[in-house]
């Protein structure tokens, strides 16, 4: 069974900015702390560069036993990967190859993490990508992939 508090109003980017969909796996809301298919909640947050606001979260009462072997009687991942629509980035301790295969086919791109750390960090993380110059797959994701002006052509005429 799947439980989810979603927000409705808290405020949100300036208009021209777009805020990225994230969803963290975790065990107590607090910590980045949890593999992806043992988590028992996802934290739901958008981010910009300027700040970033809670979402939704969702908690699952069917979850792996984190061993790296899924019962396949059972899909625990479904529901999981269905938790996280519209989320453009999943930060999780691991995540096992079938489910970060499943989670790339939804459009999303999983981030594995080697340590826990509180989710304000991942989301302040996520701030310096957004305000700096974010790696490839988040150009993607933001829709700015193109190639970079290094000089003006009218300099070269």
């Amino acid at each position: 069974m799947t439980r989810s508090l979603r927000v409705i109003d808290g405020g949100g980017p300036a208009p021209e900015e777009t805020p990225l969909r994230i969803a963290i796996a975790t065990n107590d809301m607090e910590y980045l702390g949890a593999h992806f298919g043992s988590a028992k909640k996802f934290a739901i947050y958008e981010v910009w560069k300027t700040g970033s606001r809670f979402i939704a979260a969702h908690e699952f009462d069917n979850v792996t036993a984190q061993k790296g072997k899924h019962d396949d009687q059972d899909d625990k991942i479904t529901p999981k990967i269905e938790a996280l629509d519209g989320c453009a980035l999943l930060f999780a301790l691991a995540i096992g190859g079938p489910s970060a295969a499943k989670v790339v086919k939804a459009g999303i791109h999983p981030i594995k993490r080697k340590d826990p750390e509180p989710i304000t960090a991942v989301i302040e993380q996520v701030q310096v990508m957004l305000n700096g110059t974010p790696p490839p797959f988040l150009r993607k994701i933001l829709g700015t992939a193109q190639k970079p002006d290094f000089m003006d052509e009218e300099e070269w005429v």
